[in-house]
């Protein structure tokens, strides 16, 4: 396998974990409130712009302006549950995709009246420093999200299937009413799968926004692949999110540089269709129709 190859795999998985945490927002949600949350990609959006104004508005470094990122991300999503999801929350699925769709649109604009149309570039934490491997060139900020993916799915594992309070998220989704009468403090989960799911969006725009320029597109096109990374993984797999995500980042990657870049944001579509097709479960969960 030759350098360039091995090097377009690499940014291939970046974007892919990229793709993965955002879809993981998804999984949140699925797995405790049992909603979709096309909104999602907005968090990411967010906390890019988030990450940018603090980074070189407050002049805090880095690493001292993520944790204030990320507080303020889940803020947002507490916001977000209070008004978009609570007042719905005995409404039908097709309400709350409504809902969120809608909250998405505000949120973006939201975000224009705020930030403007015009994109931002944002320095990498690590400057120009990079790493050569093998004569395969690797930029430490693709490590860094490579790192932070795989930390975050071991602790959501373990939060889910190992904790108290995420066996009763899981609780929750299978039956609301059940949870209440068995004392399930169903409410307050639902906030706090907000605010968590919100977090990670943010986080997944904290990672990305030294990568890309900073745009207001950036939200709805990392929603629309996270979602089809969710499928493809399985939907409602926390392991699947990460694996649908990773498969549509190399994918993409690979075809937009031999086949054409134009069409690179079709092609996540097509490998839906052929998991549709193909592999209706999704590599480690079940069918949507199954799930609800």
């Amino acid at each position: 396998m030759d350098g360039y190859l091995l090097q377009l795999l690499v940014t291939g998985l970046a974007m892919g974990s990229i793709y993965g945490l955002v879809a993981l927002g998804f999984v949140l949600l699925v797995n405790s409130v049992n909603i979709v949350n096309f909104a999602q990609g907005e968090f990411a959006m967010l906390g890019a712009f988030l990450i940018y104004s603090v980074a070189t508005g407050a002049g805090l470094p880095f690493w001292a302006a993520l944790p204030a990122v990320l507080v303020l991300g889940a803020g947002i999503g507490l916001v977000f549950e209070r008004l978009a999801y609570r007042p719905l929350r005995r409404e039908d699925l097709v309400t709350h995709l409504v809902a969120t769709l809608a909250a998405s649109v505000l949120l973006r604009n939201l975000a224009q009246q705020i930030w403007g149309p015009v994109p931002y570039s944002f320095t990498e934490p690590f400057g120009d420093r990079v790493w050569k491997v093998g004569g395969v060139v690797i930029l430490p900020q693709h490590v860094l999200i490579l790192g932070v993916t795989a930390l975050l799915v071991g602790l959501l594992y373990v939060f889910f299937f190992h904790t108290r309070t995420g066996k009763m998220l899981r609780a929750a989704s299978q039956d609301r009413q059940a949870a209440q009468l068995l004392g399930i403090p169903v409410t307050r989960l639902g906030a706090l799968t907000f605010t968590l799911a919100a977090a990670l969006g943010a986080l997944a725009g904290v990672l990305v926004a030294p990568v890309f320029f900073v745009n207001l597109d950036m939200g709805f096109v990392m929603g629309l692949k996270a979602f089809v990374a969710s499928i493809i993984g399985g939907w409602g797999s926390v392991p699947g999110a990460i694996a649908g995500g990773l498969v549509v980042g190399v994918v993409e990657v690979l075809a937009a540089t031999y086949l054409s870049s134009q069409y690179k944001d079709a092609f996540a579509f097509l490998i839906l269709v052929l998991f549709l097709i193909l592999l209706p479960r999704g590599i480690f969960g079940e069918r949507i129709a199954d799930k609800a």
